[in-house]
């Protein structure tokens, strides 16, 4: 076997989600209410964030590119789940799965990423108040972005890379709703073992590190409250954290629950599952989170419609 990609599919076929025929119109309106909430919702904090010149800080400039990945998270997976819900042949193109798989591992790396930038920065603002100002500079948060599109950009580029050297003879049914590398992986008829020795390493450095960090940040921040114990401190880093702890524990608890749990004899449905949490569930959620439990989100929220109030009374 050469390692020039001499694979006989032009085309995978989706076998997307095990909905009965009856209630195909019923979850087809579903997912698509949910995948326009998404990007409303994501697209409101991302223009409430450049619209209020009190949200342009660290905090959220990590949350509006969050809502940016978020949004394209959930769009590489949404309209061609909505699509094949509709299609007699539920279908893909070689290279249009490639490029699914590229994508969707970008943006699920890239909010791992920004999970721990605000997990950083959380840290820095309840340890350390009085410098937060000079370490979370807007250079070294800029950094961190430009690093944490740098660095996911190269992992989902060797996975596709490496996923394209191998070959798929026969079967090309995919028993998911999209282009899960998992799966690609078990539909070759060439040696995996180099993309599983990737993925492993490569796991650990993109999800099971930055979940680390976010523990440590997190423990740091609890070790700092135990010192001066009060009420007010207690309720204002739990105010300050909230949100971010309930994101964190939305897209890491799927993720671990569906790549660390033992499989069971419904994997297959199991991983659907799982994939729908933290692929389409949780990037809508996101902004209900943000949006409900910050308070500055709420009062730039409230600055918008009350000045169109305004402007229309006049």
């Amino acid at each position: 076997m050469t390692g020039r990609n001499q694979t006989a599919v032009t085309e995978f076929l989706l076998q997307g989600l095990p909905i009965e025929s009856e209630r195909k119109n019923l979850f087809y309106a579903l997912f698509l209410v949910m995948y326009v909430t998404t990007v409303l919702g994501n697209l409101l904090i991302i223009f409430l964030i450049r619209l209020d010149s009190q949200l342009h800080t660290p905090m959220y400039l990590f949350l509006s590119n969050l809502s940016f990945s978020d949004l394209c998270f959930s769009s590489v997976t949404m309209p061609k789940l909505l699509h094949n819900m509709q299609s007699q042949v539920p279908s893909i193109p070689y290279a249009g799965c490639l490029t699914q798989m590229y994508f969707f591992m970008l943006f699920g790396d890239l909010e791992s990423f920004f999970l721990v930038a605000m997990a950083y920065d959380r840290y820095v603002a309840i340890c350390f108040p009085l410098h937060y100002t000079t370490i979370m500079s807007p250079r070294l948060c800029l950094s961190l972005v430009a690093l944490s599109w740098a660095l996911t950009t190269l992992d989902a580029m060797l996975h596709t890379l490496l996923m394209a050297r191998l070959c798929f003879c026969a079967d090309n049914v995919i028993p998911h709703f999209f282009c899960d590398m998992s799966a690609l992986l078990k539909l070759s008829c060439s040696d995996t073992q180099v993309n599983e020795l990737v993925i492993f390493i490569m796991g650990g450095l993109i999800l099971v590190i930055p979940f680390l960090l976010i523990i440590l940040s997190y423990a740091r921040i609890v070790l700092s409250i135990l010192k001066v114990p009060s009420a007010r401190g207690i309720y204002k880093a739990f105010s300050t954290c909230g949100s971010h702890l309930a994101v964190v524990s939305l897209f890491y608890g799927t993720v671990i629950g569906l790549y660390l749990c033992p499989s069971t004899d419904n994997s297959t449905l199991k991983d659907m599952v799982m994939a729908m949490m933290y692929a389409i569930v949780t990037p809508m959620l996101n902004p209900f989170i943000y949006s409900l439990r910050n308070r500055d989100m709420k009062g730039a929220l409230g600055k918008v419609f009350f000045k169109k109030k305004t402007s229309f009374s006049v």
